[in-house]
């Protein structure tokens, strides 16, 4: 009997030992615990003011254009500017020899002259020939050729004056001045070359380059949906800043002066179903010439209720669709399909499919699923 008891206290003894074996060999480390729900950082989203503006492409145009032509026909003498300089209105560009025109109107001068040397003499007769027919010393037919004698010098004086204006004015046409002041580009003609009355092709082009005008081309689709924007209250409009523009050069910098705009088209183009909008910009420097490409951002009003999310927090379903993950109340993910206007900066702003208070996931998507629960942090915190 003390035998079994022997072998049964060593027995004890062996497990004892295995177990301590064990617990060394497992490091005396406890079982690890199950993991919580995936931390994801969220916006919470809610209504603000957004000004909504469009950025449409555009050219310049010359404010003012005038196309040098020649009123009469002659030699040119001389070109009196430099091409690509400032002129300024009233100066002379060309000269065509007057020489011809002088003595045209020399010669009217002088007809009016005889002209009128002839009318008193007619004028005495006529006068004598009514006073005798009067007393009936002489014949009424008499008096009637003298009458109709009368009529004829005076309406010799008159052509000869007319005769002599036309004269004056074409010998004023000779030198040939700038309608209006601009920069004045290259010229077509030399000195000595024959230069006819209002020829087809120009001999040089004056533009008005202070200010100058942007045409831009806009949808009417767009228009279409700006105008029931606005009358559904979605937009609110305030036409004073409406009409103030401002520009971006080609290379991408934005051009200082603001512009304003003057007017939009009332005919769609049928090619591309747009209408034309001309704006006015200040161009003191002559930074802007004529053809070039520009963007014009025009304001299209303010969204008094707008929703914006970031641009991380949308992503797009197998159709292209936009999507959000939506933390809900009971901090599970639910998927929302939205409904975007446009990208502001670095949010897009959504007009369907979310509310305020709402909770976006805009960062830990790929650890989400419809119906899992997620930890929801501020996305400021997380950031930090």
């Amino acid at each position: 009997m003390n035998r079994d008891r022997h072998v049964e206290r060593s027995l004890a003894l062996c497990l004892c030992v295995s177990a301590a074996a064990l617990t060394v060999a497992c490091g005396g480390r406890p079982a690890p615990p199950r993991p919580g729900p995936p931390e994801v950082a969220v916006v919470t989203v809610g209504f603000q003011g957004v000004a909504l503006t469009t950025e449409l492409p555009g050219r310049t145009t010359a404010f003012r254009i005038a196309e040098i032509r020649p009123q009469v026909n002659g030699i040119i003498l001389e070109r009196a500017f430099v091409e690509g300089a400032d002129v300024s209105a009233g100066s002379v560009l060309y000269r065509i020899d007057p020489a011809p025109y002088e003595a045209a109107f020399e010669q009217a001068k002088a007809s009016l002259a005889m002209a009128e040397a002839n009318l008193p003499a007619v004028r005495s007769r006529a006068d004598r020939l009514r006073e005798m027919v009067a007393i009936r010393a002489a014949g009424q037919q008499d008096y009637d050729d003298a009458a109709a004698a009368l009529l004829r010098a005076e309406a010799s004086v008159a052509a000869a004056r007319a005769a002599v204006e036309s004269a004056r004015i074409n010998l004023e046409y000779t030198p040939i001045r700038s309608p209006i002041s601009g920069r004045i580009g290259r010229s077509s003609v030399t000195p000595g070359a024959l230069v006819t009355a209002y020829q087809p092709v120009p001999l040089a082009v004056v533009q008005q380059l202070d200010p100058i005008y942007v045409d831009v081309p806009q949808s009417s689709a767009d228009l279409l949906r700006l105008r029931r924007r606005l009358e559904s209250g979605l937009l609110r409009r305030d036409e004073t800043v409406a009409r103030k523009v401002r520009l971006v050069l080609e290379d991408g910098a934005p051009y200082a002066p603001e512009g304003t705009l003057q007017f939009r088209d009332v005919t769609v183009d049928p090619t591309t179903g747009s209408v034309t909008l001309r704006m006015v910009f200040p161009n003191p420097e002559h930074v802007l010439l004529p053809g070039m490409f520009v963007r014009a951002v025009v304001e299209a009003g303010v969204a008094e209720k707008a929703i914006l999310v970031p641009q991380q927090g949308i992503a797009r379903d197998t159709r292209g669709n936009p999507i959000a993950w939506v933390v809900g109340a009971s901090d599970q993910v639910e998927q929302r399909s939205l409904e975007v206007d446009r990208a502001i900066g670095g949010s897009w702003l959504v007009t369907k499919g979310l509310a305020p208070g709402d909770r976006v996931i805009v960062e830990g998507l790929q650890k989400v699923r419809p119906g899992a629960a997620v930890r929801a942090v501020p996305f400021a915190d997380a950031a930090k």
